[in-house]
């Protein structure tokens, strides 16, 4: 491999043509320059200059290295600025979070964005198993979860909480276990886990969701509560999926007698060390979702 040191020398040379003035400019002797010269010739086996007296001309060869060395040497340089780069307002971030809290926080951020264009987001809606392990492989800068997995390179940071609620359509203004078995259920990808925190405090008779008619499944968060709202069944989601709908007025959400929350955690990598970006974004969804 080519010793960058002597490379650039050998570059500040030919861009300078004069030994001296080379030297001055590493702030090197001008017989460490020449040494560094030969050094370099060596490695390469082949001369890259033809010396005139005091003065120089390139070779084939040393014409070559001067082009492409360059171009190798400023790719060092920018590279090395990009690792460094540390901008509370500039660079990208890549989120992920469960559908409910997304569909709150996604319009805030875009908002964060709008004053800060050099800030931008990769937003990602996925389950909280899916969250924890890109987290864990680094895939995502910044992960939102209702529920901790076990991967023990992920620290948790409870950051909010979130209502479940049970949601019919408009023509229920009240529900009782007959009721909801006789309706049936719209399921979604956490609708085990919210049906089990919400309808076991509420109804004694609850023991799993499959004690109930399973009447439509959708994984969209947007599109959960359309066969909910025609009436073809109910089903259990956080408050902020259900502000989001389109068509309130055909829902009714129930208060049930003992209501239930979920909590809303950071989760990071322990071995990954925070940016200022990303240090500035989690304080923004903190302050925004108390």
């Amino acid at each position: 491999m080519i010793n960058p040191i002597w490379l650039k020398t050998f570059c500040t040379l030919a861009d300078i043509g004069h030994f001296t003035q080379t030297a001055q400019a590493l702030f090197m002797t001008q017989s460490g320059v020449s040494q560094q010269i030969k050094k370099l010739e060596q490695q390469l086996d082949t001369p890259l200059l033809i010396r005139e007296g005091k003065s120089f001309s390139l070779t084939d060869a040393g014409i070559k290295l001067h082009q492409q060395g360059k171009v190798l040497l400023d790719n060092v340089v920018e590279l090395a600025n990009s690792i460094k780069q540390d901008e509370t307002f500039s660079g990208r971030l890549k989120i992920a979070s469960p559908g409910s809290v997304g569909l709150k926080l996604y319009p805030h951020l875009l908002t964060i964005q709008q004053h800060n264009p050099n800030l931008v987001f990769d937003y990602s809606f996925a389950p909280n198993g899916d969250i924890a392990e890109k987290v864990s492989k680094r895939e995502i800068d910044i992960g939102l979860v209702t529920s901790p997995s076990k991967l023990k390179n992920i620290a948790y940071q409870q950051i909010a909480t979130e209502s479940l609620v049970l949601i019919t359509s408009n023509k229920f203004t009240s529900v009782n276990w007959q009721s909801l078995l006789e309706l049936g259920f719209i399921s979604h990808p956490d609708a085990e886990h919210h049906a089990q925190q919400l309808l076991s405090q509420n109804f004694h008779e609850f023991e799993h969701i499959e004690q109930f008619k399973h009447k439509g499944f959708s994984n969209q968060i947007s599109h959960i509560l359309e066969p909910v709202s025609r009436g073809l069944g109910f089903s259990v989601l956080p408050l902020h999926a259900v502000n989001a709908f389109h068509q309130q007025k055909n829902i009714h959400v129930h208060a049930l007698p003992t209501p239930v929350s979920e909590t809303l955690y950071f989760c990071s990598n322990r071995y990954s060390l925070p940016t200022k970006r990303s240090t500035f974004i989690k304080s923004e969804i903190i302050n925004f979702l108390r």
